[in-house]
């Protein structure tokens, strides 16, 4: 047996839903969405690899993120379709994960991002981070202090800086939690989308779009409909890529509604 990725469980019911974040986040940043969906669902809150708590990989390749992701979302079905819900790095993984292994996903949220090459601003984000002396700090707020001036938006510094383990003393140094070399490195395979991607997936699909998001255009939308027929658009308005930062409230309606079908 392979190694596991680090999950988490959030709520006790029947219904099942699975999280993928994106790109530098990690499980627990859906814990608040997770909890207000309703007493009727159970979540499984997923580290995808090279994040979190979870194992490194040495190159980063979708569709093999999409099948580890895959091993873990039918450990916890048990035969049982779920809802999996994915935002950026993690919704491409997720559409994938619909495409091709389509017995474990009952209907399918892609939260601002699109089956196709994507422009974001992620090299700058990790390239600050890399830069940063951490072995300097003995709290967060230093740290904070010295991303200010790259990174002016105080809610991009903390989801940044999530990922940044303090030292402990001189047996622990500090680290960063994300494989950051390898995703710097890998940061165009990260923006892109897999060759040739020809399955389908026909069950209900919502995607839900930041209104002043650049990850999605009207162009991206023949591509998507080709691979799931059944896709539903919805845009949140005032929004930006991290739209369930920017409106939970409204997020979490819009799911329930879906999930209610």
């Amino acid at each position: 047996m392979g190694q596991q990725l680090k999950t988490s469980l959030v709520g006790s019911g029947s219904q099942k839903i699975v999280f993928l974040h994106g790109l530098l986040g990690r499980g627990r940043n859906f814990t608040r969405i997770a909890k207000e969906l309703g007493e009727d669902t159970q979540t499984l809150l997923i580290d995808l690899p090279n994040h979190g708590a979870s194992f490194w990989t040495d190159s980063f390749d979708y569709r093999a993120m999409a099948d580890l992701a895959a091993e873990a979302v039918a450990d916890y079905a048990q035969g049982q379709p779920v809802v999996l819900i994915g935002h950026s790095m993690g919704g491409k993984i997720a559409m994938l994960l619909a495409l091709y292994h389509p017995q474990l996903v009952s209907r399918l949220v892609v939260i601002d991002i699109a089956p196709g090459e994507s422009k974001g601003s992620f090299e700058v984000l990790m390239d600050c981070m890399l830069s940063l002396p951490i072995e300097t700090y003995s709290r967060r707020s230093q740290a904070d202090a010295d991303l200010a001036a790259a990174v002016p938006n105080a809610g991009t510094r903390a989801f940044l800086l999530q990922n940044l383990v303090l030292s402990r003393g001189s047996e622990s140094p500090a680290y960063w939690e994300p494989n950051l070399p390898m995703l710097r490195r890998d940061v165009d395979a990260i923006m892109g989308w897999p060759e040739g991607v020809e399955a389908s997936f026909d069950q209900p699909v919502l995607w839900l779009v930041g209104g002043d998001s650049p990850y999605v255009t009207e162009a991206d939308l023949p591509v998507m409909k080709s691979l799931f027929p059944a896709v539903r658009k919805t845009v949140v308005k005032g929004t930006g890529h991290w739209v369930h930062v920017d409106k939970p409230e409204e997020t979490i309606q819009i799911l329930r509604a879906f999930l209610a079908g």
